[in-house]
């Protein structure tokens, strides 16, 4: 007799390959580098979303759903970078007002 578990009926539920491998824990990967990676990216949004800008204002480029598309992942993105920066401040303040 089989044994119902969670496991069981999830892998029954849901097809092998959309989330048949376990996430691998990133060796060495450290929250630095993640937060630079994701800092790099942010910048390279803006300088794509400053190129199109430039693209379209000069008449290079007349697809203006491109340049709106390239803007508002920049903002998108940025956003996301202030909600972050948002909550790394609060968990440092939290940590700060701890009674020790």
């Amino acid at each position: 007799m089989n044994d119902i578990t969670i496991k069981n009926r999830l892998e029954t539920t849901i097809p092998l390959g959309v989330y048949g491998k376990q996430p691998v824990p990133s060796q060495g990967a450290s929250f630095g580098s993640m937060l630079s990676e994701a800092i790099d990216g942010t910048d390279r949004l803006r300088k794509t979303a400053d190129t199109a800008i430039s693209d379209f204002a000069s008449g290079k480029e007349t697809d203006i759903h491109k340049t709106m598309i390239a803007m508002e992942k920049a903002s998108i993105s940025f956003k996301l970078m202030m909600q972050v920066r948002n909550k790394v401040i609060a968990a440092y303040q939290e940590i700060m007002r701890t009674q020790v």
